[in-house]
């Protein structure tokens, strides 16, 4: 059985069922971590409507949030969601500007690691940072079925 994300008439993805359930829960820590809607609705009927205006900005959002940590282990729980939801968005059309993101992060860190060795991590050059991120998309999209 899989279930679908579906924005207007177009079908996002076509996960399995538990890849759903994960996904889906997954958003929900995002949506509460974030404090903001994705716009990823309930899932009915194996269907989830996805509202396109709600979730660009729920995907800017999450572009931001991840790029301002450098925490090794906040960034490892994030990036698979991270780089699911660019997939998703890629495909509604939505135009995501990673270089928007590239520079060093304005204001001060979140969930900045600090290492006994060698002080504070700094987060990673930005087209490092974002050429990493769209690699995962892309690896990622290649397994996403529509």
């Amino acid at each position: 059985m899989s279930q679908y994300f579906d924005m207007d008439d177009e079908t996002l993805w076509n996960p399995s069922n538990g890849a759903s359930r994960l996904f889906r829960r997954q958003v929900a820590v995002f949506e509460a971590e974030l404090e903001l809607s994705s716009g990823i609705g309930p899932m009915e009927n194996d269907e989830c409507r996805i509202d396109p205006a709600t979730f660009e900005i729920f995907v800017n959002a999450l572009l931001a949030h991840h790029r301002r940590t450098s925490h090794a282990i906040v960034l490892a729980l994030s990036e698979g969601f991270t780089a699911t939801v660019l997939v998703l968005a890629e495909r509604a059309g939505i135009r995501v500007d990673l270089a928007q993101f590239g520079s060093a992060p304005d204001g001060a860190l979140e969930d900045a690691q600090v290492s006994t060795v060698t002080g504070m991590s700094a987060p990673a050059e930005g087209r490092a940072w974002g050429a990493g991120l769209r690699e995962k998309a892309r690896e990622l999209g290649r397994r996403m079925p529509r």
